[in-house]
């Protein structure tokens, strides 16, 4: 039997709740069986104005992201003081996908926010291969370079392993390097980076005082770059993780046994509150654009949950847009910043 995993929902129904939903809800709170729950309509419509009464704690990955490049500014400053060394990050961008050059964008504005030396490899899209990893190779020996980032998607010519695995893992500030991923695998051993978007996800945990160990955890999405690494620093912090992906069965059952969700499988709306146990802490990185004749843009972006039911069930939750995405590129300033102490030994 297919999974339920890809029944995906563009739209959230947060305006009104209907009885059935209320009782629902109530039998899982108190784990008695729905039918032996009678309530009158009166009852009904005060359990409602509690429910809508009792909202998540939203977690800002905005302003987490502003405090995090605050402090990145003021370190980037003293070590340029007391060394005059100046952290690098070099990104590579190979054609003209307007999303990618958009992301390239943003980083070299962040990385000048914060005083961080920002080299950009603007590459045709019919470039070879060969031609990339030469420029990988000169960034790779470039004393002033700490980071290179190489901006994915590559064009399809093009083997992303291979290049990816060309950057010294010295300077693989994204993290994704075979040993960085190893390492971070292993216990007893240290990654010399992390991977930006789920050691974002850890450390609004860690902010927002969410206590990780011995909690039971669930990772939504398998991918190399958000749920493996994301389900083992969950791992390194002594939580018990599961992962559910598109072959789980019956996945709306492990998630609602879930103290902690990190949701990244880019399916609109597909957790709804049926599936959260109350109180659990949710961190959504899922960035979704949805049809809304509403917007000037004729969409707005969602997240993999349905916000609206998810924050009258959990304690805490992250908005879309505004909770995982600025924590990323924060991260990617924060791993530069750790690379350039590391080469220069300055505490």
């Amino acid at each position: 039997m297919a999974s339920s995993l890809f029944f995906t929902h563009s739209h959230c129904y947060s305006s009104s709740t209907s009885s059935s939903s209320l009782v629902f809800r109530l039998h899982r709170q108190l784990g008695v069986a729905p039918t032996s729950l009678r309530l009158s309509s009166s009852h009904v419509a005060n359990v409602a104005a509690m429910a809508m009464d009792s909202s998540a704690k939203v977690i800002d990955g905005k302003a987490v992201a502003k405090q995090i490049r605050d402090e990145i500014t003021a370190e980037v400053s003293r070590m340029r003081e007391a060394t005059g060394v100046i952290p690098g990050l070099a990104v590579i961008l190979v054609g003209d996908r307007k999303d990618s050059a958009t992301y390239v964008r943003n980083k070299k504005k962040a990385c000048e926010s914060v005083g961080i030396n920002s080299l950009e490899a603007n590459l045709p899209e019919d470039s070879t291969e060969e031609e990339v990893l030469n420029y990988i190779s000169g960034y790779n020996d470039d004393p002033s370079v700490h980071g290179i980032l190489v901006q994915l998607p590559l064009p399809s010519h093009m083997n992303e392993q291979n290049v990816l695995n060309a950057v010294r893992i010295e300077k693989d500030v994204d993290g994704f390097h075979p040993l960085n991923i190893g390492r971070l695998a292993m216990r007893g051993r240290d990654p010399l980076f992390v991977p930006c978007t789920p050691k974002g996800c850890i450390e609004l945990l860690h902010r927002y005082n969410v206590s990780i160990k011995g909690k039971r955890a669930v990772v939504i999405g398998r991918s190399n770059i958000v749920g493996m690494p994301a389900a083992l620093l969950l791992q390194r912090e002594d939580a018990t993780v599961s992962i559910v992906h598109s072959r789980t069965s019956n996945p709306e059952e492990i998630i609602r046994q879930a103290d902690i969700i990190i949701s990244a499988v880019g399916k609109p709306n597909m957790v709804r509150g049926s599936w959260i146990k109350p109180g659990a802490v949710i961190i959504d990185v899922g960035i979704n654009p949805v049809e809304d004749q509403n917007s000037p843009r004729g969409y707005k972006l969602v997240g993999d949950v349905c916000y609206e039911e998810a924050i009258k069930v959990a304690s805490a939750v992250t908005p879309v847009p505004g909770g995982v995405g600025p924590m990323t590129i924060a991260m990617l300033l924060q791993n530069t910043l750790i690379s350039a102490k590391r080469v220069h030994n300055f505490e």
